[in-house]
């Protein structure tokens, strides 16, 4: 009977500790089932708010030249002779570039200079002529006062005195009328020996020995100088948007395809007030001087400038994706976030604080394209502020090394 008692109180032990396992494995699973239909918290990508400097920066391109530019051209037509000068020839004020056959201009002249002969030969012609017709006409008046000759007589004495002074008067406009021909035929033989206006460098040829110049419309350019490549200036073209922060006197920076990575450095002189528009676009000429000492630079290349209207050393930066950053809407929920502070003077940013997003209203300030300074508002250096949300829990997200993920 002992061995029955004892088998009994075996089975019902056994029994026991079979309904407390199964109320174990019960109560597991039943914590699972719940933390699965639990809703679970969204994952942020984060960068941390830090020091640093912000510098706003405005980018144009434009074209480098020379400070004085001349185009040297022919006043006359004609082939040219000989050719001075070539590509990149220094050049001196009243150096002799280029000539034109003078043949044509020195008949010219010869021919001017006999017509001026043949008009002072006839003043002096009209000039005899006059003094003999004012000597008839005295002796006729003297006779007509003596009654020895008729009214008539000395009347026409008169009128031969009088047309003898308009014929030296005529002979006089004709000699001037040479002269001034033979002057211009002594001009235009002058012009055949074409001279540099400044002291330069030739930068451009366009002429050929042996090619004709026609100069009856327009004179022809012949040479292009550059007055001193040492200083030099680049026209940029600033949009219409950007231009309110040009001044002069303004620090640049630009780069030129020449020299990549290298920078030169330039000073703003004017913003000209004339607007260009091309395809609805307006843009304004600011013009940069620009030290070239060193020669690097050449006429006709593109820089791309950049201003720098503001910067700010050593302040709070937060980058514009957490600017733009909103929260999604939590699972299960149809409200739509509200959205954030878009005052002129205000913006709303979201800080991660315990896995969750808190808003924070900020003052913006400077801004480079990329992170914005904090003027005033509830945020730390180190503070962790969202930039964006991942639509799946553990999914990857982009932002580099730098951002966090929680």
């Amino acid at each position: 009977m002992s061995v029955g008692l004892a088998n009994s109180g075996m089975k019902t032990a056994s029994t026991w500790i079979m309904v407390l396992i199964a109320a174990a494995g019960l109560g597991v699973g039943g914590m699972r089932y719940l933390r699965s239909r639990a809703p679970k918290k969204p994952k942020y990508t984060t960068v941390a708010v830090d020091r640093g400097n912000i510098a706003a920066h405005v980018t144009a391109t434009g074209t480098l030249s020379a400070l004085v530019t001349v185009l040297v051209g022919s006043q006359v037509s004609g082939r040219i002779e000989s050719i001075k000068v070539d590509f990149n020839s220094p050049v001196k004020k009243g150096q002799v570039v280029a000539t034109i056959d003078p043949s044509l201009f020195r008949a010219s002249v010869e021919q001017a200079q006999a017509n001026y002969l043949s008009a002072k030969a006839s003043l002096d012609k009209a000039k005899a002529q006059a003094l003999d017709a004012q000597r008839q006409y005295a002796r006729a008046k003297t006779l007509g006062e003596q009654k020895l000759i008729a009214q008539a007589d000395t009347e026409t004495a008169q009128a031969n005195d009088d047309v003898a002074r308009a014929q030296v008067a005529a002979a006089e406009a004709g000699v001037a009328q040479a002269s001034a021909a033979l002057h211009q035929a002594q001009v235009n033989l002058k012009y055949t020996t074409i001279l540099s206006p400044i002291d330069g460098v030739v930068i451009s040829r366009s002429i050929d020995v042996g090619q004709t110049v026609a100069a009856s419309l327009q004179a022809p350019t012949l040479f292009t100088i550059a007055q001193d490549l040492t200083k030099m200036q680049v026209d940029t073209s600033v949009a219409e948007g950007d231009v309110g922060k040009i001044q002069p006197g303004m620090p640049v920076t630009f780069t030129v395809d020449a020299y990549p990575g290298q920078r030169f450095q330039g000073t703003v002189r004017q913003v000209r007030d004339a607007a260009t528009t091309v395809q609805n676009v307006v843009t304004y000429d600011a013009v940069i001087d620009v030290d070239n000492t060193q020669r690097l630079l050449k006429p006709g290349m593109t820089a791309t400038v950049t201003f720098t209207p503001a910067e700010r050393q050593n302040v709070l930066r937060v980058p514009n994706a957490a600017l733009r950053f909103r929260p999604e809407p939590k699972e299960g929920s149809a409200a739509k976030p509200l959205p954030p502070v878009q005052r002129k003077d205000r913006r709303t940013v979201y800080r991660l604080v315990g896995g969750d997003a808190r808003s924070v209203e900020i003052q913006p300030g400077l801004s480079d394209g990329s992170v914005t300074e904090i003027a005033s508002g509830d945020l730390h250096e180190g503070d962790a502020v969202i930039t964006e949300q991942l639509s799946e829990p553990g999914g990857a997200a982009g932002g580099g090394g730098m951002p966090k993920r929680f």
